[in-house]
């Protein structure tokens, strides 16, 4: 297992941008793919990005194709999750998740950061 801490989440207005960050520690980070979910009042949590152990390959709920970007950064033990143009469906506790390359599913997961846009 490994632990993830999220932060920069806050309060923005429509058309806005805000940069989320996860620390992850306890296990090589490079072992692991990375992962970004939302979860809004009343709704599921729903899939947002991924990126693959080495970087090379990402994935985007098609809500946020084009607004949003995953990254990281092996040598920090960070992953990233920059948001442009932001809505106000945007708005949701935003969550970062970690699986061991060869597993389907994530397994691991922070405590969640919240995202509010205002319009």
């Amino acid at each position: 297992q490994v632990q993830l801490v999220e932060s920069g989440g806050g309060l923005v207005q429509a058309g806005g941008s805000l940069r989320l960050s996860c620390v992850v520690s306890g296990r090589p980070f490079s072992y692991y793919n990375m992962g970004w979910f939302r979860q809004a009042p009343g709704k599921e949590r729903e899939f947002v990005a991924e990126i693959a152990w080495f970087g090379d390959r990402t994935y985007y709920a098609d809500s946020v194709k084009g607004r949003f970007t995953i990254s990281r950064d092996n040598a920090k033990n960070i992953v990233y999750l920059q948001m442009n143009t932001l809505k106000p469906e945007d708005t949701a506790v935003y969550y970062c998740a970690a699986k061991f390359r060869t597993n389907l599913n994530f397994n691991s997961w922070g405590q969640g950061t919240q995202v509010t846009v205002s319009a």
